[in-house]
């Protein structure tokens, strides 16, 4: 009894966060606090559930970005690359796709996008084009891009954290490759969608190579303490596994140097960490354990076993088109989250660790999220900036767009697994 209500109270707070009737962080807490009240686990096993490696991992990060984003830098950056372009409307799009997926790889997605939009706007103002078509490709940009390291999208930090054989090189190598492959291929086919809304008029270049892309930068006294410190955790994540140090660890410990050298006010940096999102993650945590407590996740493991007849590449596939699909209704937090445990359990099953499945889970989550506007944090992030800004992007336009590449970019996806992986 108790694991068919486990399984209803899941697809149901899935069904409330794909619809948006309630806000994710409520229903993900209400979903986890009737699986405590009825018995489905206990208290000390929802504890137990919790990853707090991840939510440490997340911490940090959010820290440092918030930090570092108050002195101006990201503003700086975006600015200079869009006058880079030189009122070149494809060299436009490209840079400011480049710019924000190699931010998302190293920064996270989501924080990414919130960075580069409203800059967006306000040089798309400036030269008097559609905003939106610039928009939506940082959008699928910071998605692919995201995916390339294990700190760069939520799905990633979620298996990075869970599988302790994978460090973030491990990402680097395995990921980035075919990442930024996707990227550069994606960037082409949305200029061909988006070229005849953006022509550019070259008197409005001007306009835009007039605004000061370092006045918020400029004496500023914690820009270089707080660009180094960032770089330098950055660099410690590649070795992180050499000199024994996990991921949180790395994350919490450049966020806690940043108070020291850089931060006035504590209190404010503090108040950087999102923790609507912490509380979504702690609360996912319970449910999938409570999933994996009565036996569901073994059951989908088996599905997954008997329709590709033990193939590990049939696995692997199902598994990156599978995670895709559930990522595009769901969102890609939650299906990854719950996918985490199946994954774990067909390894068992063969007896061996193969990190080729984790692969094609990362790539269909991460790239799953380009496919709806509710399938990734970042598009529900940019989008809501464009609504208020009363550019509002409606589910179909979206789709549109965002099908066309989440089917591309797992096209290529397949390819990779089936040439380098399995």
């Amino acid at each position: 009894m108790l694991e068919i209500l486990a399984g209803i109270i899941f697809l149901a707070v899935l069904a409330v966060l794909a619809l948006d009737w309630v806000q994710r962080t409520k229903a993900a807490l209400i979903g986890a606090l009737v699986f405590v009240l009825i018995g489905i686990l206990d208290l000390e096993q929802a504890i137990e559930a919790i990853d707090w490696a991840t939510l440490g991992l997340l911490a940090g990060m959010m820290i440092m970005v918030g930090v570092t984003e108050k002195t101006g830098v990201f503003t700086y950056l975006a600015l200079r690359i869009a006058q880079l372009s030189r009122g070149n409307p494809f060299m436009l799009m490209l840079l400011l796709a480049l710019v924000t997926g190699v931010a998302s790889a190293f920064l996270d997605n989501l924080t990414a996008i919130l960075l580069v939009v409203p800059i967006t706007l306000v040089i798309a103002d400036q030269l008097r084009i559609a905003a939106i078509p610039l928009v939506l490709t940082e959008i699928f940009a910071s998605n692919i891009g995201g995916t390339a390291t294990l700190i760069g999208d939520p799905p990633n930090i979620l298996i990075g954290t869970h599988v302790e054989e994978l460090d973030f090189l491990d990402f680097i190598i395995n990921l980035a490759p075919v990442a930024f492959f996707t990227l550069f291929v994606s960037i082409g086919v949305l200029w061909f969608m988006f070229r005849k809304q953006l022509v550019i008029d070259p008197s409005r270049v001007h306009e835009l190579e007039r605004i000061d892309a370092a006045a918020d930068v400029r004496g500023n006294p914690y820009v270089t303490r707080s660009v180094a410190i960032l770089l330098g955790t950055v660099f410690v994540f590649f070795i992180h596994s050499w000199i024994g140090l996990e991921p949180a660890v790395v994350a919490l410990g450049g966020a806690t140097i940043l108070l020291l050298v850089a931060v006035d006010d504590v209190d404010e940096a503090l108040g950087r960490v999102e923790w609507a999102t912490m509380f979504f993650f702690m609360a996912l945590f319970v449910m999938v354990g409570g999933l994996a407590e009565q036996g569901i996740v073994e059951r989908v493991a088996d599905l997954i076993v008997d329709v590709t007849e033990g193939s590990e590449t049939g696995e692997g596939l199902a598994i990156l088109w599978g995670s895709a699909f559930g990522s595009a209704l769901v969102d890609n937090i939650p299906f990854t989250a719950a996918m985490l445990p199946v994954v774990d359990q067909l390894e068992a099953e063969r007896g061996q660790f193969n990190d080729a499945q984790w692969w094609a889970l990362a790539l269909g989550a991460c790239f799953g999220g380009n496919a709806t506007i509710v399938a990734a944090a970042a598009n529900v992030a940019a989008t809501g900036v464009l609504d208020r800004v009363r550019q509002p992007v409606t589910f179909g336009a979206f789709l549109r767009a965002g099908l066309p590449i989440t089917v591309l970019s797992l096209a290529i996806s397949t390819a990779y697994l089936l040439l380098f992986q399995f």
